[in-house]
């Protein structure tokens, strides 16, 4: 019998002006990783009529919203990605958001997202500050090293107060990682599918595939 847990990944959408058509997609990187982590990617269309029938049949064991696309960019994304939270929430699944994936559920549950002019945010690693702390004591440190592409910012008074902060970019005092303060719901700004560190992807794998992790963290 197979070790993988089942993982639901959301995709970006990207509009073919060559074919004229818009098309579901997702970078190279995810399956490598997921691969790596022991998870079976299972992806899911945006265009779908019955999200949950399709996530049902499918006996997903946790949820990962992607990267890509600006909340508002397109419609057919930000339903679909709404109702798999509404579904995740129904079915006590685990919830992992990367990027855009940490700004839906802020959005979802009331919070505001804010772009920033600033540079700091956009293809450059920077350091961030844990300040959960048995995610400290698990990591062996207060500090870990992302990478960071994203314009979207989230400052502390627009978190949700659903949210709790784990992870702060000094700098500005932008929220980089939170939980959800009841459910199995984590986010990241950062990218653990680009270069980044074991740790990073540690936190992704624990989070999906550990209950006791989840428990101790939120």
């Amino acid at each position: 019998m197979s070790n993988l847990k089942k993982l639901g990944i959301s995709l970006r959408v990207v509009k073919n002006e060559k074919y004229d058509e818009k098309r579901d997609m997702l970078s190279h990187d995810w399956p490598i990783l997921l691969e790596k982590l022991d998870f079976l990617p299972i992806y899911i269309p945006n265009t779908l009529d019955n999200i949950e029938n399709f996530l049902d049949e499918s006996n997903i064991n946790c949820i990962l919203l992607s990267g890509g696309d600006n909340i508002g960019e397109y419609p057919e994304r930000d339903n679909s990605e709404k109702q798999i939270i509404d579904y995740a929430i129904k079915n006590e699944i685990p919830i992992f958001g990367v990027c855009r994936g940490m700004q839906i559920l802020n959005d979802y549950f009331h919070g505001k997202i804010e772009k920033t002019n600033s540079l700091n945010h956009v293809r450059k690693n920077h350091d961030v500050k844990i300040v959960n702390e048995f995610l400290k004591k698990y990591l062996k440190n207060e500090r870990i090293n992302v990478n960071s592409f994203h314009q979207n910012i989230i400052k502390n008074n627009d978190l949700s107060d659903e949210l709790k902060p784990f992870a702060i970019f000094e700098d500005d005092q932008t929220v980089e990682g939170f939980v959800h303060e009841k459910l199995p719901i984590m986010g990241v700004m950062w990218h653990p599918e680009r270069n980044s560190s074991k740790k990073n992807q540690d936190i992704l794998k624990q989070f999906l595939s550990n209950e006791e992790f989840r428990k101790n963290i939120i």
